[in-house]
């Protein structure tokens, strides 16, 4: 490039505006019907490398900031600029790897101009680029793959996600900057959404000293590429929640001292995709005490084929009369199929069955009676998801701003008056998991 390109990146200026006003003077016609892959002229300047001595560029921001575009292209930079790089591609799977980071929409593939598209072998999870550099791709759930290759680069993409069991995540980091040894300034590009898990919060300690370069950015910076329907589907998912801080805005939510539950151990327990076989299903109910009062919590949970309880969906409602809440509970117990539905009656338990048994006469209504405050109950269900015995099947915003709110010694810090959503997990969770009925037990299958 020219010299005035290299003094505005020495710079940090706008990076956008300044390629936009100098380069269509400077390319030829081949280069100017390639003008859309100039990531370059296209970029916001949060999604450029930035300037330093980093050794670690940390692109943490919310959903949709462009973040896996930006890792793409600095590998491509890296590899158009050296035939001897060696780039490792990290993901949290390689089935991940290959369908985000080569194959995606933003990914390698896909952001290099027809004719020079690098050659991918899926056989070998390996890139090859037409001067000689290479890339390899790597599942974080298998750190052992990552002790002994050497890289001189490495794109590491949603390390939130990466999985947390058996320190597989920190070790596959580890592992990977043991093997970052060749040529003179061996970097790596994090992008990730931020998640309270151990290896996120290593990287912003560090970044104190220099080493580690941070880059925040927000859903809403991208809009204008952003589809409609995205946005009003994270807006319904997280709109005033504590999460639409981490998810959108792309802050890194900070724990409440003394908190039962911590947004690390709720990271621990994600899970996504198939879940075994489930032996029971329950719907829990947390009834407002009043008419257009506090929400009704209304959690589905079940108690899996391996001894897991998992968290499936968060019926819960707000400001409806009681009609209302018991017809919803009647269509998360037939959606789900439901072995009980458990409702705690400690206000006006009769009108809470009765209620209930209007919307469906058939719903099988157990009764439960609270004897201690919410944070006594919640505190056994606490120790369950600290032993790895429960997991939430996606991401319940409401709920879990709740959950981590709930603090030892009896008080609430979380959104709302009451935490009515974590009161009905609790419920549920104390039904399959803490009760005679949620005691192991042998089937026998002819």
């Amino acid at each position: 490039m020219s010299e005035p390109y290299d003094q505005m990146m020495a710079d940090n200026t706008d990076v956008g505006e300044t390629v936009r006003r100098l380069l269509p003077d400077r390319l030829d016609q081949n280069e100017k019907n390639s003008f859309e892959f100039i990531w370059e002229y296209q970029a916001r300047p949060q999604q450029l490398p930035p300037p330093g001595e980093w050794r670690i560029w940390m692109i943490m921001a919310g959903r949709g900031f462009g973040k896996t575009r930006s890792g793409a292209e600095w590998v491509r930079m890296i590899a158009d600029e050296n035939p001897d790089a060696r780039i490792a591609l990290v993901s949290s799977s390689l089935a991940e790897a290959r369908a985000v980071m080569v194959e995606g929409e933003s990914g390698l593939m896909a952001i290099c101009r027809p004719g020079h598209k690098p050659h991918f072998e899926p056989s070998l999870h390996r890139i090859r680029f037409e001067n000689g550099a290479q890339a390899q791709l790597f599942s974080a759930a298998e750190p052992e793959s990552l002790r002994g290759p050497q890289h001189s680069h490495a794109w590491c993409d949603e390390i939130g996600k990466w999985p947390l069991s058996h320190e597989r995540a920190t070790r596959c980091w580890d592992n990977l900057l043991l093997g970052l040894r060749l040529g003179r300034d061996p970097r790596i590009t994090v992008t990730t959404t931020p998640r309270a898990v151990p290896l996120v919060q290593r990287l912003i300690k560090l970044a104190a000293s220099g080493e580690v370069a941070v880059t925040r950015g927000s859903t809403l910076d991208n809009t204008e590429h952003l589809a409609a329907r995205f946005m009003e589907s994270i807006a319904s998912e997280f709109s005033g929640t504590q999460l639409a801080r981490q998810e959108i805005d792309g802050e890194l939510l900070e724990d409440i001292e003394g908190a039962l539950w911590t947004r690390s151990l709720l990271e621990h327990a994600r899970e996504y995709g198939a879940v075994p076989q489930a032996l029971r299903v329950v719907v829990a109910v947390d009834p407002p005490a009043s008419t257009g009062g506090d929400e009704c919590g209304i959690i589905v949970a079940a108690l899996g084929a391996d001894g897991i309880g998992r968290v499936l969906a968060d019926c819960s409602i707000s400001g409806a009369a009681p009609a209302a809440w018991a017809q919803r509970v009647a269509e998360a117990s037939r959606e789900w199929n439901a072995d009980r539905v458990v409702a705690e009656a400690n206000q006006g338990g009769a009108m809470v069955e009765s209620v209930l048994r209007a919307a469906d006469q058939a719903l099988p209504v157990k009764l439960v009676h609270a004897s201690r405050g919410k944070i006594a109950r919640a505190e056994p269900v606490a120790a369950l998801y600290a032993a790895g015995r429960v997991r939430h099947v996606g991401m319940f915003a409401m709920l879990e701003d709740q959950l981590c709110g709930l603090l030892v010694g009896g008080s609430y810090a979380g959104p709302g008056r009451s935490p009515d959503r974590a009161d009905a997990l609790v419920w549920a969770l104390s039904e399959l998991m803490l009760g005679k009925s949620g005691q192991p037990r042998v089937l026998r299958f002819d």
